[in-house]
């Protein structure tokens, strides 16, 4: 008896040779990345390359974006996996048109281009805007802390990297004895010591540790004095001595307790639920359909100094993304709180402001013992005692109420369905570049999903 199977020749040639239009069905996300490439302005990638047709052949600019686009939509930011998925899978195939850069050509492109993929945030925006998705009416902020590309253990003291600066500058100097003694001091040899650059890359990031801390020292040291000044001359123009307790004098050192992280010297020690991460502090500002408005990254592991730069980031991407709507509301929460805060953003032009005073378990308490506040604003009360009671009246509580529904889960589609829970490169402005394209592709994954893309997509235009 004999089976009735399809047959599996693996074998078998082609008489006509495969089209990527029959790779993949109609409605594809990789049909849809190409088509969105199409519709930016790469001006900015184009212009680092020679047009005189001299020099190497590059890779085109518009394919590597839509590679880098698919593959973060995809959740892959590293090098190497994007690297591969370009050869095993079939949607890499055909956004990169069959071609296989290597993992050095993809990291090499976004390090080189990060100021101009920060920028296709804005264009993306602007798309979603036209597709009707960004509704502003009601926006939200916070942040969320994204580990860095560095380990809590590389966390050094002043003294410590005092002590191994010293360490390998001895060794540099054996190295060069050495060498002097084996090919003369006038000569090089024909190669540079086994692990000579390694070394010199790690001397570099501790000097950049070890400066940060002496700089962080002798800011903080200016401060105090300057408070200190400015008590005694208030002190003398009153002739009473002010109450509480005298500023005390700072040293222009780093403290015993002040560390710096040798792989990555701009990322800081965050506190999370989990216990600490060495990272930073991502921030977005989230519109009502959960579009991404603003977003930013910070070194401050407190929420509370990024309200009105965040504020003044989305009217910016806003004003840059041709956007004249503004946003009525803007919602945060106890993190965000302060009377500077409420002063400084407040005014023509800002959107109200609904900050948490306390915590939402306490501010859920307040609310069962005391009630939804009736009746005119009583006089006399705090900008902290304003605040609360207006998120306790009934319009107060339904805003406040949909802050958790816009932001949190934005960054759970981010870390988990793209994976961004670790930045890929190192330094402040490397990952301002990534938070930035992460933005943009849980942007275009929204606007996929909507099947409201303004320029009518459909797999038909590339057959």
């Amino acid at each position: 008896m004999a089976y009735n199977l399809l047959p599996c020749d693996r074998v078998q040639g082609y008489l006509m040779a495969p089209s990527l239009r029959d790779w993949l069905p109609e409605g594809h996300l990789s049909w849809f990345i190409l088509d969105a490439v199409e519709q930016l302005d790469l001006g900015e990638f184009y212009a680092a390359y020679r047009n005189d047709g001299w020099g190497a052949a590059a890779y085109d600019p518009a394919m590597m974006v839509a590679v880098l686009l698919y593959a973060y939509s995809q959740g892959l930011r590293s090098s190497r996996r994007i690297a591969r998925a370009l050869e095993e899978d079939v949607g890499f195939r055909v956004v990169a048109a069959n071609q296989q850069p290597d993992f050095r050509t993809v990291c090499r492109f976004r390090a080189e281009h990060e100021a101009a993929l920060e920028q296709l945030f804005v264009q993306v925006l602007g798309l979603c805007h036209e597709a009707g998705l960004v509704k502003l009416g009601v926006v939200a902020l916070d942040g969320t802390k994204v580990a860095a590309n560095a380990a809590l253990d590389a966390n050094r003291s002043h003294a410590a990297l005092e002590e191994e600066v010293q360490r390998m500058l001895a060794e540099a100097k054996a190295v060069d004895a050495e060498e002097d003694a084996r090919f003369g001091p006038d000569r090089r040899g024909d190669e540079l010591p086994e692990g000579l650059g390694r070394r010199a890359d790690r001397l570099r990031r501790l000097q950049e540790a070890k400066g940060r801390l002496q700089r962080e020292a002798e800011a903080a040291a200016k401060t105090a004095q300057e408070h200190l000044a400015q008590r005694q001359a208030d002190e003398q123009a009153t002739g009473k001595k002010k109450r509480g307790r005298k500023p005390r004098v700072v040293e222009p050192a780093p403290t015993e307790e002040a560390k710096a992280n040798t792989t990555d010297p701009e990322s800081r020690i965050m506190k999370i639920r989990q216990g600490y991460v060495q990272g930073y502090n991502a921030q977005a500002v989230v519109s009502a359909d959960q579009i991404m408005v603003a977003v930013g990254v910070t070194q401050e592991a407190n929420d509370v100094q990024q309200l009105a730069p965040m504020l003044q980031t989305m009217e910016h991407t806003l004003e840059a993304a041709g956007i004249a709507e503004r946003p009525g509301v803007s919602l945060t929460d106890a993190g965000y709180w302060s009377e500077a805060n409420r002063t400084a953003c407040s005014g023509p032009g800002m959107p109200e402001l609904l900050v948490a005073t306390t915590k939402d378990w306490k501010q859920r308490k307040l609310l069962r013992e005391k009630g939804c506040p009736r009746g005119r604003i009583p006089t006399g009360l705090s900008p902290r005692d304003r605040m609360e009671r207006k998120l306790l009246t009934k319009r107060g509580r339904a805003l406040y109420k949909m802050r958790g529904v816009l932001v949190e889960p934005v960054f759970g589609q981010v870390k988990e369905g793209q994976g961004c829970r670790r930045f890929m490169r190192r330094g402040l402005g490397a990952a301002q570049s990534e938070w930035s394209l992460v933005g943009t592709t849980h942007n275009l994954l929204k606007l996929w999903r909507s099947g409201q893309a303004p320029w009518g997509w459909t797999r038909a235009r590339w057959n």
